[in-house]
């Protein structure tokens, strides 16, 4: 019996062993390789990558083409699976993996229209142009990396077929850029909403003009019905959870700025940026190191683009930061009631383009999706079922209105070393709008508001959705790129770039869904000092400052109302800590804590009873609310303060009492009691998330975090999310942070949020997150010399034999 049991025993151990060593042999497989010696056909020559401490590539080739082939290569070992969801979601393709969960997250892109766009945008790419000479190399590397290798986990565990990538995928992704970027769907509808339903002294805390002409007012022939607004709610829901659900980066906003050479200790000028992107895992920015006779380039690049967004090198540099311009209007179009596939424009009867596609779902049946296009662009409301009665809702946008040549403007960006070839490049960018900062070591500094702004009648406020049957909803054109925004070389000696609405000289219109600008008031506080000569060692803490005007703002009027309600000893305490708050979200600090449950609460208390629950969680994603709370707070007789649903008429002290008890008895059921627990790090945290992470137990896994976080709404170092209750799950921040002193570039600083890799149990899956959420910085290694010294290992890939 005892000799039974020992081999019993023996058997299981054995079985455990050799599990074990399946699970790391299969792991193994997973892993980049870094080390050795590799063939790739149709290079010309060897190229060297060398792997520095955080596994950044340094490639050099003999030629631009094999770099791109390289770099496709080693880019995809690193993010497979990030490139396979990217182009899945620009597509409307997720639903095919992910099983029926995303199939209206595939319908809302599809409806888009960025597929078909990109599909007929590749079929006529000039293939012998730089750019696609490039793109072909880059994806060719991506697809002998992925014809040679395993499958990356999430394509085992999702059942993920391979397919080879496609300068479709890589401009269907541009359109997805471009798409993240679009406040319009969550801001108009809202807006709208507030304009028919509540009326214009509503409207008035949104500062926007009441009587503008061209857009829908109600009781015209294209009013929308009841089942209009469900659908744009919808569709308003699915623009803030499509991304999410994907696991993939939104664009937010950015901070950059450049001194020219008088305001820095060098003499040269100083580039600094850091855009601002939702996190996940892995980051959105890959960096590589390229360099090829005649070429060098120290950039980050996207997912499935060869050409880096961001970058520099000895002689020059630049960084990007949201321009915000609205380049996608709304349009209600009036059906013809003996044909609902018929809209009046231009003074007759047209027929809408109709074509069908295939959404493919796992595990269930595939579903054919109708998709109708009108002169003003998709029908965006038909991307769910069930349209029949409602007001057909068409999307004009500038990314399918335009030529868009944005592989082209970077390609050219990526060796812009004077103002002229960068303005150049920059004139290329249509969709989205983008601020390019730009400095050089010759001593020039610029900045170019990137994109092609449609002219629309006079008077036309496109806040609102607009009326189709009318000649306003259509665009005249377009401005001249000599017209938009931009500055270079300003006597200041300095330029910021801030999500901030811009003043043209030109005096062209620039509407759009600005950031606060508290934001860069607080960037322009602390580099207009004169008596400061500006560093990479002391511009650290302009990235990193926490501080900005807003709270002391939205408090100051409604602190005197605050101290007649509240007299609980210990509450009037943390009232007194609010009225001395300067504004700073340290991850000590309870003020901010305090301030935003009250923000929150403020806009709820004043907002949700005349919005309901679905207009108002879409309110709450909008930046117009940013700018409302300040004016609501200062406005005693808006009609806001008044509760609907209840007989009385509410003053704003009767609904700030509401609100002040919401607060505490919210942070005190969430935090705990004692107030001294309600520090800003504990309510406020950072989790990078994976697109596996959804399922439970996966995110234990996958995901890196949490991290107490710093920062908060708008402050320079905008770790944030949408306003809402505590606690707050920071979703954007700071994507990279980049410091770049051209008196000598090889010293330049940056920073990954979590790692360069996206390969579970890789060495560098997650080695920056603890660095980055401390405020710290890597070098970005430039020179030979430092290249070769900080190499940790070396990967030489070769031409394959000839056959």
């Amino acid at each position: 019996m005892k000799r039974t049991l020992k081999i019993l025993a023996l058997l299981l151990v054995t079985l455990i062993v050799a599990a074990g060593a399946a699970a790391a042999w299969y792991l193994h497989t997973k892993q980049p390789q870094r080390a050795g010696t590799l063939t790739l056909t149709k290079l010309t020559a060897p190229v060297s990558v060398n792997f520095d401490e955080r596994g950044v590539p340094h490639i050099r080739a003999e030629n631009e083409i094999d770099l791109y082939r390289a770099l496709g290569y080693v880019h995809a070992q690193d993010r497979l699976f990030q490139m396979e969801m990217v182009r899945r979601l620009a597509q409307g393709e997720l639903a095919e993996v992910l099983g029926p969960k995303l199939a209206d997250v595939d319908r809302l892109f599809r409806t888009l229209g960025i597929r078909a766009h990109a599909e007929a945008t590749a079929a006529q790419m000039d293939l012998q142009s730089p750019s696609s000479k490039v793109l072909t190399a880059y994806l060719d590397g991506i697809n002998q990396y992925q014809d040679t290798h395993p499958a990356p986990m999430e394509f085992d565990l999702l059942g993920i077929p391979k397919r080879p990538f496609t300068a479709q995928d890589t401009l269907a992704v541009s359109g997805y850029l471009a798409y993240s970027f679009a406040a319009a769907f969550r801001t108009e509808p809202a807006l709208t909403f507030v304009r028919d339903k509540l009326g214009a002294g509503y409207l008035k805390a949104f500062d926007l003009d009441w009587h503008a002409e061209g857009v829908l007012k109600p009781g015209t022939t294209t009013a929308m019905n009841p089942q209009t607004w469900q659908k744009l709610d919808q569709i308003a829901q699915l623009s803030q959870q499509a991304l999410a659900a994907a696991g993939l980066p939104r664009f937010e906003g950015s901070n950059a700025w450049a001194l020219s050479g008088r305001r820095t200790a060098s003499g040269k000028p100083l580039l600094a940026g850091d855009p601002h992107i939702d996190f996940s895992v892995p980051s959105v920015w890959y960096e590589a190191h390229l360099s090829a006779p005649g070429f060098e380039l120290y950039g980050h690049l996207q997912a499935l683009n060869p050409s880096a967004l961001l970058g520099h090198n000895q002689q020059f540099g630049w960084s990007v930061t949201m321009f915000q311009n609205d380049d996608m209007d709304l349009v209600a179009e009036k059906t013809n009631p003996d044909n609902a596939n018929q809209i009046w424009y231009q003074g007759q009867w047209v027929d809408l383009q109709i074509h069908e596609e295939t959404i493919l779902i796992k595990g269930e049946a595939p579903i054919l999706l109708t998709l109708r296009r009108s002169p003003h662009g998709p029908i965006i409301t038909d991307a769910f079922p069930q349209s029949l009665g409602t007001t057909p809702v068409a999307m004009w946008w500038t990314f399918l209105e335009t030529d868009n040549p944005i592989l082209d403007a970077f390609y050219e960006l990526n060796r812009a070393d004077t103002l002229e070839k960068a303005r150049g490049a920059a004139s290329k960018i249509h969709a989205p709008g983008l601020n390019v900062v730009w400095a050089n070591a010759a001593g020039n500094i610029g900045w170019w508001a990137a994109a092609k702004l449609p002219i629309r009648p006079d008077n036309v406020n496109p806040n609102f959705i607009l009326d189709g049957s009318t000649s306003e909803a259509d665009k005249l054109g377009f401005y001249r790129f000599s017209d938009n925004p931009q500055e270079e070389n300003p006597a200041r000696g300095y330029i910021v770039s801030a999500n901030h609405q811009p003043k043209p000289n030109s005096g062209v219109p620039v509407p759009g869904y600005y950031n606060l600008y508290d934001r860069v008031q607080r960037l322009n506080e602390r580099l207009r000092d004169e008596s400061i000569k500006w560093d990479v060692t002391n511009s650290q803490s302009v990235q990193l400052d926490s501080q900005n005007g807003y709270g002391p703002r939205v408090l100051k009027p409604l602190l005197p109302v605050l101290n007649d309600i509240v007299t609980d000893p210990l509450e009037r305490a943390l009232l007194q800590s609010l009225a001395k708050w300067d504004g700073n979200h340290t991850v000590n600090n309870i003020p901010p804590t305090l301030f935003n449950q009250f923000l929150y609460e403020l806009a709820r208390g004043a907002m949700a009873d005349e919005m309901g629950e679905i207009q108002f969680k879409n309110l709450l994603g909008t930046r117009a609310l940013d700018f409302a709370l300040p004016r609501l707070a200062a406005d005693a007789n808006s009609p806001w303060w008044d509760n609907r649903n209840t007989p009385a008429v509410e003053s704003r002290a009767d609904t700030l009492k509401v609100v002040w008890r919401a607060t505490i008895d919210h942070l005190q059921a969430t935090l705990g009691k004692n107030p001294t627990d309600w520090g800003w790090g504990k309510a406020h945290t950072l989790t990078h998330g994976h697109p596996l992470a959804a399922q439970k137990p996966l995110d234990r896994l996958f995901n890196v975090g949490p991290f107490a976080a710093p920062g908060g709404r708008e402050t320079p170092n905008n770790l944030s999310s949408a306003i809402g209750p505590a606690p707050w799950a920071v979703s954007y921040g700071p994507s990279t942070r980049r410091l770049i002193d051209f008196a000598d570039a090889s010293q330049s600083l940056g920073i990954n949020p979590v790692g360069q890799s996206g390969v579970l149990f890789d060495a560098h899956y997650k080695d920056q997150a603890q660095t980055y959420i401390e405020g710290g910085y890597m070098p970005q290694h430039l020179s030979a010399a430092d290249v070769k010294a900080n190499t940790r290992s070396t990967l030489t890939l070769t031409p394959a034999a000839a056959h």
